[in-house]
């Protein structure tokens, strides 16, 4: 028997290539079809590269063409594979975030060691400066910033931008703020698998009306792990803070704190490196400092890992009453702590300058307002 040509393409359309919603003619994956008297040839592309998937397309082939068209037809079906290039691991696709210059995560090695504190006076320090800042509370399970700010209890309002229904973030202190706290009771555990969480974080990123602002700092939860990935996937991060105590066991998880960020399929620029906790003086002592947990740990770190030292915050017992009031100790005035908590943050902007001018146009958000220069040079 000679086969026809029409018939054989006629009965390949009444079957799909693995992976693909169309028949196999209208896809294209049938690239050839030739016929010599009883035998048939049939050149097919597929996407997926398995055998499985490869032994399912030619039986379907064989079946098909023995089914309708002759059933002694003796088919060959030559496949060849076009499967997608998989990406690469150190391609990070994050989304700019309209209107926002540069985003700062803060992060730790571990727990305790003041993250959060340093981050929340960081961006009142920020703001102080005449910056438009903003403070995304990423620390999902153990949301603080709210309380730090005095805005617990309080609700983001739903506004139309262009259209859309964005969240509006709670203001204070001149720092736009959104965190989980924000949509739990006090009293309530967020007790969240990894893509939940993700989840929540690119709602409070992207569905968010954060407007113009010169920095967004990120507080980040200690340790590594699955949301500094979901945040550093999401969007492109300007530069990464590692806040760390002085002590060994502090300086340990701050070491993989810091090799996180400089992963090659990471590659985010590590701004330095902040001493908290450095030392302590008793207030009738003022001349005195004690090392309770250890001397320049951080420092060193910093040498040993060739980022910069951006600081060091003494321990002080006004800190913590600040941040349990409500009110950012870097708000008081004429205070040796809002000298330190100022020196800091000149040094992470700078930190920020340069590391802008070192990269491409493309990559980099540059700091554009006049203020990010001057205020890094007082």
């Amino acid at each position: 028997m000679k086969l026809n040509r029409k018939d054989i393409l006629k009965a390949l359309e009444s079957i799909s290539a693995p992976g693909e919603g169309q028949n196999m003619i209208e896809s294209g994956a049938v690239t050839n079809v030739m016929t010599f008297g009883d035998e048939v040839v049939v050149d097919i592309t597929i996407n997926n590269p398995s055998l499985q998937a490869k032994k399912k397309t030619e039986v379907e082939i064989l079946k098909t063409i023995h089914d309708k068209v002759y059933k002694k037809a003796k088919v060959k079906v030559n496949i060849k594979v076009d499967a997608p290039e998989k990406p690469q691991a150190n391609q990070i696709k994050g989304k700019p975030i309209p209107g926002i210059k540069n985003i700062i995560a803060v992060a730790s090695g571990k727990g305790g060691v003041g993250k959060s504190t340093v981050t929340a006076n960081l961006a009142a320090t920020m703001a102080k400066m005449g910056f438009k800042v903003g403070l995304l509370d990423a620390d999902i399970y153990g949301p603080s910033i709210p309380l730090m700010y005095d805005v617990e209890g309080e609700r983001p309002l739903a506004v139309n931008v262009d259209g859309k229904s964005k969240m509006k973030p709670i203001e204070n202190y001149g720092v736009k703020i959104l965190s989980i706290g924000f949509f739990t009771q006090p009293n309530q555990a967020v007790i969240w698998r990894g893509p939940m969480a993700a989840k929540a974080l690119n709602q409070m990123i992207f569905d968010a009306d954060w407007g113009e602002l010169d920095f967004l700092l990120i507080d980040l939860p200690p340790g590594t792990g699955d949301i500094h990935l979901s945040i550093m996937q999401a969007m492109p991060i300007t530069g990464a803070v590692v806040v760390s105590t002085p002590q060994n066991v502090a300086l340990a998880d701050a070491r993989k704190g810091v090799a996180m960020f400089q992963q090659e399929s990471i590659s985010v620029p590590v701004l330095g490196i902040i001493e908290n906790m450095a030392y302590f003086t008793p207030e009738e002592l003022p001349d005195n400092k004690y090392y309770i947990f250890g001397k320049e740990g951080a420092k060193n770190l910093s040498e040993d890992l060739k980022v910069a030292f951006l600081g060091e915050l003494p321990l002080v017992q006004s800190i913590r009453e600040a941040g349990d009031a409500g009110r950012p100790a870097a708000l008081q005035t004429a205070t040796p702590l809002e000298e330190s908590f100022e020196e800091l943050t000149k040094n992470v902007i700078q930190e920020v300058v340069s590391r802008n001018k070192s990269l491409p146009p493309t990559e980099a958000i540059k700091i554009t307002t006049m203020a990010g220069c001057s205020a890094a040079k007082k």
